[in-house]
């Protein structure tokens, strides 16, 4: 690789281990700082005096749609990355840019068209979604304000991949870090000091994502950058865009899902648990999601290695990267299982004060996430299939945890239990036990058939 990129990772000669630990923990950093964008809205929220709890629960019910934003995101450049770190494996810059170029423009048109449709159909989306009487005025008070800042979350998070792809995992941190602080920040100033409640969480949100756009922007443009945004290459292209989007049903599916699961979560706890169900799915999604971060940045870090590599046809090192992101995912898991069962108010205590949804959740997180420390073998082979440009297995396992076992079994686990939200709640360590055993079968063969591959992309 040139110079400009070594002095981030030299991602074809160095251990491994100290390039996972240096392109892991600002990945880490990273995404941890990134959720904390709608986490502190949320810490915030919750603690309004006197419609803290509701508006909490409205905001909750937002979601599904903030996270299919950040899906349509994850859909171009969660293929377009791995595929630029493979082309550069094979010294090709030229195509790599191309795919930087391709997935810009993509990003734009894709954030265009989910503004018209959120502002257009938001608030009938949000109430099938979930929300009630009693939370539907906060719900839109907080999506129609972000709506207007799609374009920044869409630029944000989609092209700082392309930053964390080349090696630069420090300055991608430092995407999400910025915005994140001028989030925490105006919160608070926003929220209280102005008197806008849930929508000055909303436009906290946004001028801080707009923060990380320009940030992105600048970078991508400069010549700080080993590839950089050149206007010739902006120009949609089949050959280069679709197999980019191929690459990133994956992902895409992985979080669009989320938004579907989340939907069918609040309904069904609607239904049979009320809004204090709902507001307790609320609080045990913002733990998961927060969670599961350092399993998302260990998986960000080691993408990068095993795709240049794969490139290269240095199959020793892809292995080596895979068995230490396995054996890191898996502590970390393990770890989080054993808070999630035994320390559950270590979580509950950061998003409510109340007495009465505290006791709720101390008893639900224990059956939702009595399953989580498989997590580390699920992240590890699916993300590693991704990073390998398996486009086809890796959205058959982000199809089969959601789609064919989750979304189902919230659904008939109710219907053949007595506690109905019981039964909604045992759907996830259901769904996570079965898939991961099926992941864990289908990556065991392609490890050993790893060192026969024909090395390169189609």
């Amino acid at each position: 690789m040139k110079a400009t990129q070594e002095k981030e990772a030299d991602l074809g000669n160095s251990s491994i281990g100290k390039l996972l630990f240096k392109l892991a923990l600002p990945a880490i950093l990273a995404q941890i700082i990134n959720v904390m964008y709608n986490m502190v809205d949320r810490m915030y929220i919750g603690h309004i005096a006197d419609v803290g709890p509701s508006a909490l629960t409205g905001v909750g019910v937002t979601m599904p749609l903030i996270m299919a934003i950040s899906a349509f995101a994850a859909l171009v450049s969660m293929g377009g990355a791995p595929r630029a770190s493979i082309m550069m494996g094979k010294g090709d810059k030229e195509t790599a840019e191309k795919i930087l170029g391709n997935c810009t423009t993509m990003l734009v048109l894709m954030a265009a068209v989910l503004t018209a449709v959120i502002l257009l159909f938001g608030k009938p989306i949000l109430l099938m979604f979930g929300a009630s009487d009693n939370t539907i005025g906060y719900a839109w008070d907080y999506m129609s304000i972000y709506a207007m800042g799609t374009i920044f979350v869409q630029i944000s998070l989609g092209l700082n991949a392309f930053i964390n792809a080349q090696g630069y995992a420090r300055t991608g941190m430092l995407t999400v870090a910025i915005g994140a602080v001028c989030n925490i920040i105006l919160d608070p100033i926003l929220i209280f000091g102005f008197d806008m409640g849930v929508k000055g969480a909303a436009l906290a949100t946004i001028l801080s994502q707009a923060v990380s756009f320009v940030w992105v922007l600048r970078f991508l443009t400069s010549g700080k950058s080993f590839l950089r945004i050149r206007k010739g290459y902006l120009k949609l292209s089949a050959d280069i865009i679709l197999p980019c989007i191929g690459l990133g049903v994956s992902p895409f599916i992985m979080q669009f899902t989320e938004s579907i699961i989340s939907v069918c979560f609040n309904t069904s706890l609607l239904k049979y648990g009320g809004d204090i169900a709902v507001g307790a799915m609320t609080i045990m999604t913002s733990v998961m999601q927060f969670s599961m971060l350092p399993l998302q940045g260990l998986t960000q870090g080691a993408q990068p290695i095993i795709s240049f590599n794969y490139g290269a046809g240095n199959i020793e090192r892809v292995k080596k990267a895979f068995r230490l992101l396995l054996a890191s995912s898996l502590v970390y898991s393990t770890l989080l299982w054993a808070i999630a069962m035994f320390l559950p108010h270590v979580f509950i205590a950061i998003f409510t004060s109340s007495a009465e949804l505290s006791a709720y959740v101390t008893w639900s997180i224990r059956i939702y996430m009595a399953a989580s420390l498989l997590f580390g073998i699920q992240i590890a082979c699916q993300q590693t299939f991704i990073a390998l440009g398996n486009a086809l297995t890796s959205v058959f396992l982000a199809l089969l945890r959601k789609v064919i076992l989750l979304i189902p079994l919230i659904f008939i686990l109710p219907a053949l239990l007595p506690d109905k939200v019981f039964g909604v709640f045992l759907a996830e360590p259901v769904a996570d036990t079965i898939a991961v055993t099926v992941t864990g079968i289908l990556f065991l063969r392609e490890y050993k058939r790893l060192s026969h591959k024909k090395v390169g992309m189609d």
